[in-house]
């Protein structure tokens, strides 16, 4: 591996591309267990420079407050409450733009690397409105509406960004834009990270006193994060990261991670005790921090809460939410460790404390008992490895349809060909198969892709995520955007003929059950097939074979 050549796998990616599923599957999850994604150094280093423009960015507009934004005085005033505001602020802004979460080729995202305003500023692009169907604000295709309101949201956002101080006048009018966007579209409230940038920011607009709405929004990211893990699911995601990790890159620790690599890719014993103890410190994080008043139990909690971001930060997950890590970092200095005698049960007034415990109580808790009915954001499973998936099936030349779409990127191997030879471009879009197979959900693969195609090899394997990252602008691990929604948005506008789209759409495991929901579409003709899959059964097989 080079600054800009990434590590390729040890077979012909041509060759692997025509080979049956299950070996596929078995050659890719092997090369993924030694060598993760294989993504250049150089990669990585522009995702470092990214974080530093990201912080740079925050410190310039805190320059538009009196005394605040210079290096030299930094103590002295990056824990005021304006510095915070102006930070969620910023983030919203950074998010929504397309520079954050879900960008960068570790997202599937290779040329251009962003989405995000290259889409939501473009007349035309395919959009999920909450309401589909409804008369202007309906549609599936973004409307002058819609760019319009973008355009004004993203203004909004700079306003109170450059404004000195920090209030109800700025903050009203960015609540409520996000607020419309997300009708429009349910994208742009999910790109926005609205269950914690929007709901933080009501409190700044309503709250008496907006630092104890401040911190329960925090404590929920926390606790929920903590239970979205208590399942059989990450083991799989310590091995995935590990395999994947920059800075781990020794191949007997990645062995390790599995039982008996490579005949036995399932999580060994190391890998389930560390998926125990990084739970476990997920849920110490809330517990000491919100229960602390000052002292040692205080610096107790930032010490826990600085093992477990720099933990996620340092094995740069696939979705890359850096500087979403950062920003939940920075929040805990300054909502804690500034206002340590600021107690969660202070929130008000009523209507305040109503809209939180919904939005931090009731919707997790539907979202992990009803995956289906909820985003993993709302419902705060973060990385827990149990998300709802799609993989999309594309029959022969059939993709060449999808440039019927108005967006900004090509066909994910025209990204990759800018930049590499075309085997090395099938090698790379490889490891994406392999990324899925290796988390327990992904087991299910090889009993729908039977289901789903009689002739496997005549189609094109390409998981939801980079279907997402094309057609809409954003991708970030929700199955919930690649599935019959956008099926039905894109086969309105590319008319595909029967057979030559077919789309595995598998659901998270709930809470308190041991089922996981599947669907098989075909674009042309609708619902081919459902059903429900044991995950205790799942965890018997390997991630590319169809028996236990």
């Amino acid at each position: 591996m080079g600054l800009l050549t990434p590590d390729l796998p040890p077979y012909d990616a041509i060759a692997w591309s025509k080979l049956p599923f299950a070996e596929r599957g078995r050659l890719a999850c092997e090369s993924w267990a030694i060598q993760g994604y294989g993504s250049p150094i150089g990669v990585y280093l522009v995702y470092a420079l990214k974080v530093v423009g990201y912080i740079a960015g925050w410190m310039y507009f805190c320059r538009f407050t009196p005394g605040m934004g210079e290096l030299a005085t930094f103590s002295s005033w990056w824990l005021q409450p304006v510095a915070f505001c102006k930070a969620i602020l910023w983030s919203l802004l950074f998010e929504i733009v397309g520079l954050g979460c879900g960008s960068g080729p570790l997202t599937g995202r290779y040329w251009p690397p962003i989405g995000g305003i290259l889409y939501f500023l473009r007349r035309g692009t395919t959009k999920l409105p909450v309401f589909p169907g409804l008369p202007i604000i309906g549609g599936m295709r973004r409307s002058v509406l819609d760019v319009a309101l973008y355009g004004i949201t993203l203004g909004l956002l700079v306003r109170a960004l450059v404004s000195p101080e920090i209030g109800s006048s700025q903050v009203a009018p960015v609540v409520v834009a996000v607020a419309l966007l997300g009708v429009l579209d349910k994208t742009l409230f999910l790109a926005a990270r609205g269950e914690h940038y929007w709901t933080t920011l009501v409190c700044v607009w309503l709250a008496t006193d907006w630092v104890p709405g401040a911190k329960a929004v925090a404590l929920a990211l926390w606790f929920w994060a903590g239970v979205s893990k208590l399942n059989a699911h990450f083991p799989t995601v310590v091995c995935v990261m590990t395999s994947n990790s920059p800075l781990l890159r020794f191949e007997w620790l990645r062995r390790r991670m599995y039982r008996h690599y490579p005949d036995d890719l399932r999580p060994s014993h190391l890998a389930e005790h560390m998926a125990h103890a990084g739970a476990a410190l997920e849920f110490a994080v809330p517990l000491v921090l919100a229960f602390s008043s000052g002292g040692p139990s205080l610096v107790l909690g930032i010490v826990l809460m600085l093992l477990l971001h720099g933990y996620i930060t340092s094995n740069v997950p696939m979705g890359v939410p850096i500087e979403w890590n950062f920003m939940v970092v920075y929040g805990g200095f300054a909502l804690f460790w500034a206002h340590p005698d600021a107690s969660v049960l202070e929130v008000g007034p009523w209507p305040i404390a109503l809209l939180l415990v919904v939005a931090l109580v009731a919707l997790p808790l539907l979202g992990n008992l009803r995956p289906h009915a909820l985003s993993f954001l709302l419902s705060m499973r973060y990385y827990a490895g149990n998300w709802a998936y799609g993989i999309w099936l594309i029959r022969g030349e059939a993709y060449r349809k999808l440039a019927r779409l108005t967006k900004s990127a090509p066909w994910v191997y025209d990204q990759l060909d800018r930049f590499y030879p075309r085997p090395v471009s099938v090698a790379l879009v490889s490891k994406v198969m392999a990324f899925r197979l290796m988390h327990l959900h992904g087991r299910a693969l090889p009993l729908l892709v039977a289901k789903a195609v009689d002739n496997y090899e005549d189609y094109e394997h390409i998981d939801g995520e980079i279907i997402a990252g094309l057609v809409l602008g954003w991708n970030f691990g929700d199955g919930h955007i690649h599935s019959e929604q956008l099926l039905t948005a894109v086969q309105a506008q590319c008319r595909f003929d029967p057979g030559e789209v077919r789309c595995i759409f598998v659901e998270a495991q709930p809470m308190a059950s041991d089922k996981q929901r599947w669907r098989i579409h075909d674009a042309a003709t609708g619902l081919l097939a459902s059903g429900e899959l044991s995950v205790r059964e799942m965890q018997t097989r390997q991630p590319w074979s169809d028996r236990a």
